[in-house]
């Protein structure tokens, strides 16, 4: 008879020094079920994900597979139980081949003792048509790929393993909207062939479009597993964050000022085509389209993170062209970019430190730092933006991705810029602190800042902007005043696909 449970956690906890990240945790996943698992930062997600994958070993509990118990000490024993990840930053080898890395660390060779290509590329080749994705030349290297088919190598890794359980951890967080589609439409395939998968994601839309049952974990405990058809959005976040939330987007009215930026004709060959906006103090200014439109090579152009090469930029009336991104913070700019652990952090150091990069000089008591004050304005940023972690002197590089963002948050917001561009601010962060950045935004815009936002969840940008700019293929194809009866969902999505609104 066939097991209940293709993976079973029977009160597991996982401690480190000074916290307990999972306490008496436990979890069934059924065979050819899509499981939703959620909850706030630091709620214990990443922890569950590095137990079940043998990164970590837990010092309480039994963990079982298709009813045999098991005790795993690293991650090649649990693959070899049949557990496979696809984790939000993809275990990709760019300059490698597709075929490269869906055999990473298994050694196939021929009678000879050589590498068995031939049977390799069979075996990738077979694991990408059964996704769908036929059509990857198993040859070619992968960083050549885009993301969504990068992710399919990964997927194809775990069913050369014969995976029983893939778990799949904000699998659409770098994904545009086609993307997103075949990804779901790759895990129903999974489905249908008897494979588990663990679905970790932020998104509930998500969870409602694709799960069975949903396991919801808050504070390291398990807090409720349902069947996904006996929840409610509402009802999701309630148990997520232990509280209601009346409000998603808390947008408060505020008066536009001056003119805080203008940009006219910005071009970067290859990027962006003939970019022309402005933008004021005391306003959200959103940037919309599809995944390649251009924004976030916009934004980069602006704080001279990359080079334009042609067009303007003013900051209050006065024309500026800097050298690198150092005079663009001088001049009272912020970017807050979409890459958090490659642009946005210095891993290797303590949150503290990392909170106070953007303006250290204004940490100084004379020649030496103001180490009280860092302190106090650091304990400020962590409970202000609910940032979990043990204490300020943690290591960033050890906080989960949601708390790492908030750092990057908290660095730009003690900068005292006057002109925040926030390139994702959101991604990857749950439903509770989402509404402490937009809580952020609003204390910045009614003092005055002029807030340009860079965001694919369309949600977001109707709840939180003022304006909101469509861009599609390096060029602006529309800008839509909050008051304007296009500022909707399907009128945004028209533009961004290239057809003309009314």
């Amino acid at each position: 008879m066939a097991e209940q449970f293709v993976v079973e956690l029977k009160h597991v906890t996982k401690k480190f020094p000074g916290v307990v990240a999972m306490r008496d945790m436990h979890i069934q996943i059924k065979p050819g079920e899509i499981h939703g698992l959620i909850g706030e930062n630091g709620a214990g997600k990443s922890t569950l994900i590095k137990v079940l994958t043998g990164v970590y070993v837990p010092e309480e509990g039994e963990i079982y597979v298709e009813g045999r118990q098991q005790v795993f000490k690293n991650p090649v024993q649990a693959r070899e139980a049949g557990i496979a990840c696809v984790y939000q930053e993809l275990n990709i080898v760019k300059m490698l081949s597709v075929v490269d890395n869906v055999f990473m660390g298994r050694r196939i060779t021929n009678k000879f003792g050589l590498l068995d290509y031939a049977y390799m590329h069979e075996e990738a080749r077979k694991a990408l048509s059964a996704l769908g994705h036929g059509t990857i030349d198993t040859r070619m290297e992968c960083g050549k790929l885009g993301i969504g088919q990068q992710q399919m190598v990964e997927i194809a890794k775990a069913i050369t393993q014969n995976a029983k359980l893939i778990i799949m951890d904000e699998p659409t967080s770098s994904l545009g909207e086609q993307e997103v589609k075949q990804l779901m439409d790759t895990v129903r395939l999974l489905k249908d062939r008897g494979i588990a998968i663990l679905f970790v994601s932020h998104k509930l839309e998500e969870l409602f479009e694709l799960c069975d049952r949903v396991t919801v974990m808050r504070d390291g405990e398990h807090i409720l597993t349902s069947d996904i058809s006996q929840m409610t959005g509402d009802s999701l976040i309630e148990a997520m964050v232990g509280r209601t939330l009346e409000n998603q987007y808390p947008k408060i009215p505020t008066s536009r000022g001056e003119m805080a930026l203008k940009v006219e004709n910005l071009t970067q060959i290859g990027a962006i085509r003939d970019v022309s906006f402005e933008a004021y103090a005391g306003e959200i200014l959103a940037f919309a389209g599809l995944v390649g439109a251009g924004r976030t090579e916009t934004m980069r152009a602006i704080f001279a993170a990359e080079k334009p090469d042609s067009g303007k930029v003013y900051v209050k009336g006065k024309e500026v062209s800097f050298k690198n991104p150092g005079e663009a913070i001088r001049s009272g700019l912020a970017f807050l970019t979409e890459d958090r652990k490659g642009q946005g952090l210095v891993l290797s150091e303590s949150v503290k430190t990392n909170l106070i990069l953007s303006n250290i000089k204004n940490y100084r008591k004379g020649p030496l730092l103001n180490h009280q004050e860092i302190n106090k304005v650091s304990e400020d940023n962590v409970k202000t933006l609910r940032i979990k972690t043990p204490t300020i002197e943690e290591v960033v590089v050890l906080l989960s991705g949601g708390n790492q963002q908030k750092v990057v948050i908290g660095k730009w917001i003690n900068s005292d810029a006057d002109i925040y561009i926030f390139d994702e601010p959101t991604r990857g962060i749950d439903v509770g602190a989402k509404i402490e950045v937009y809580n952020v935004m609003n204390r910045l815009v009614s003092e005055g800042k002029c807030i340009i936002m860079v965001s694919s969840e369309l949600p977001e940008v109707l709840g939180m902007a003022d304006r909101v700019i469509v861009m599609r293929e390096g060029r602006i194809m529309a800008e839509i005043p909050r008051e304007s009866p296009h500022f909707n969902q399907n009128d945004i999505m028209k533009a961004a696909w290239g057809g003309e609104i009314a």
